[in-house]
């Protein structure tokens, strides 16, 4: 795999209001009768029915590599003003899409998102800041480490359901901090065309949805982050796009039978599958790493829903993504700057796991811990096999519940790198609010018991092993001689938790 030529696709201001426009659409060239031109407008003036965006159409020319390349420069300043009272000329975010005409097509093919946009407007629409400056990051970020896979405490969270945007979840970061996890899984943040969305049918891979904020605001939480000692790993969705996807949306509308970048390489669960056969698809989603790491400085990523992905160690599936992003990290880790937060002793620690990759069982597989706070998953057990199912080696990312406490997480002795079991029972836990997970090894047990309602609960368990209970968040309500196989009353506290293990 190799880097696409970012310099050249996407738009850059490239010097004082001039913006450079460019992008890959292999198999739509000029010579059949295609026209390609990018719509612009001031972020200000878009709902104002009297101002309509300016057009300009983009030359067509051939790369050496992906074929069909479209661009054109802008000149801001030297174009007219579409309306007196309009904002164009003025520094600010103007919002953009794209739209071709093709002989064969009754209808002009409009609302052709950017693949390689920075940042996105509303809905269908990418954007990009006239005068942009530059992220400074803060001298914590020089000597930043990204932890050892084996020390991560992780929470999974939804940035919209959490904070509501990026400035609400950096505003919890020292809550999170007091937790004691140290690694924040974010679930997706790249463009989709919904304003109420999950996130998992992109559209935009290259920058954060507006709806979290713009592209400082993510640096800043990352930053942020990094500054409290928590590492940040992003979901990614490469399997599959939404139908907006440009490289879905233009082919479909062109009546291709064939396309260069989707189709059926593995399952097609959701949306639009991707065709990681295909060397532009591969290159593409190595880049979107690279941005990634690069710009924003993110720590690693997870892989979302990738069943029949596994195509062999040297196949063309994401186990070859995964690898060749490894490398990549490895070959740059001895240049000066941010790529050093990788090192540690001497060891490369890039944060990479999938969900659900089917084929040998040395494969990564997750099991989930399905606790949720305020919609969010709040720990996942993530784990590896090798050979034998019952033989399990830790990927590193551990429970992370109401401030589970790094001596314990650490203790491999009393806590097993084994998969969280929900321990199911309507009318005594869940009709509570309660939940209840149990882990065991050997003669190793944990009960975690997690109260999401607002009143104390006491309620009755059975533990497997008797013995004395120490309570591991804060040392209270710990458990004295505890008969096996006899009821024993728990006691937790309202919109909180406790966490037992076996002395």
């Amino acid at each position: 795999m190799k880097l696409l030529p970012l310099h050249k696709l996407g738009t850059r201001e490239i010097s004082a209001g001039v913006i450079d426009f460019g992008l890959f659409l292999p198999w739509v060239s000029a010579s059949n009768g295609n026209r390609l031109w990018v719509k612009i407008i001031h972020e200000k003036d878009q709902f104002l029915q009297a101002i309509q965006p300016v057009k300009f159409e983009l030359n067509h020319s051939v790369d050496l590599d992906y074929g069909d390349y479209w661009s054109v420069q802008v000149d801001i300043n030297s174009t007219p003003r579409p309306d007196a009272k309009s904002a164009w000329g003025s520094p600010g975010r103007y919002v953009y899409r794209y739209c071709l005409e093709n002989s064969n097509v009754p209808e002009m093919i409009d609302w052709i998102i950017d693949p390689f946009a920075r940042e996105f407007g509303v809905g269908k629409l990418s954007a990009f800041t006239l005068g942009y400056e530059v992220y400074s990051w803060s001298d914590q970020e020089n000597i930043w480490k990204t932890p050892a896979l084996d020390d991560l405490v992780l929470y999974e969270l939804m940035i919209n359901e959490f904070g509501g945007d990026i400035d609400g979840a950096i505003a919890h970061l020292d809550y999170l901090a007091d937790l004691g996890i140290n690694c924040i899984e974010l679930m997706p943040v790249s463009n989709v065309a919904n304003t109420v969305d999950w996130g998992f049918l992109p559209i935009g891979y290259f920058g954060v949805d507006e709806r979290f904020g713009k592209r400082k605001d993510l640096q800043r939480l990352i930053d942020a982050a990094h500054q409290r000692g928590i590492a940040i790993i992003l979901d990614a969705v490469y399997g599959h796009t939404s139908e907006s996807f440009p490289y879905a949306y233009v082919y479909k509308k062109l009546a291709y039978w064939e396309n260069p970048f989707m189709g059926a390489f593995a399952k097609d669960y959701f949306g639009e599958s991707t065709d990681f056969r295909r060397t532009f698809t591969r290159d593409f989603f190595f880049t979107v790493n690279h941005h990634w790491l690069d710009c924003y400085h993110a720590d690693g990523f997870r892989y979302d829903c990738v069943p029949n992905y596994w195509d062999g160690p040297v196949g063309q599936g994401y186990a070859c993504l995964t690898y060749e992003t490894y490398q990549m990290v490895k070959a740059k880790q001895e240049l000066a700057g941010h790529w050093q937060r990788f090192v540690q002793n001497g060891d490369i620690n890039l944060i990479q796991c999938a969900e659900q990759l089917e084929g040998p069982r040395e494969i990564l597989k997750q099991t989930y811990s399905n606790c949720t706070w305020q919609n969010e998953t709040l720990g996942a057990a993530k784990q590896v096999a090798h050979g034998n199912q019952d033989e399990l080696a830790s990927l590193g990312l551990r429970l992370a519940l109401s401030g589970y406490p790094a001596e314990v997480t650490n203790d491999n002795d009393r806590i097993k790198k084994t998969a969280l079991q929900y321990i199911e029972n309507h009318d005594r836990y869940q009709s509570k609010g309660l939940m209840l997970f149990s882990r065991r090894y050997g003669n190793n047990f944990s009960l975690i018991a997690l109260n999401f309602g607002d009143q104390e609960q006491t309620v009755p368990f059975v533990f497997p092993f008797g013995g004395d209970y120490r309570e591991e968040l804060h040392g209270h309500e710990n458990l004295k001689d505890i008969v096996f196989r006899e009821q024993s009353w728990l006691t937790v506290p309202g919109n909180y938790g406790r966490i037992w293990t076996l002395q």
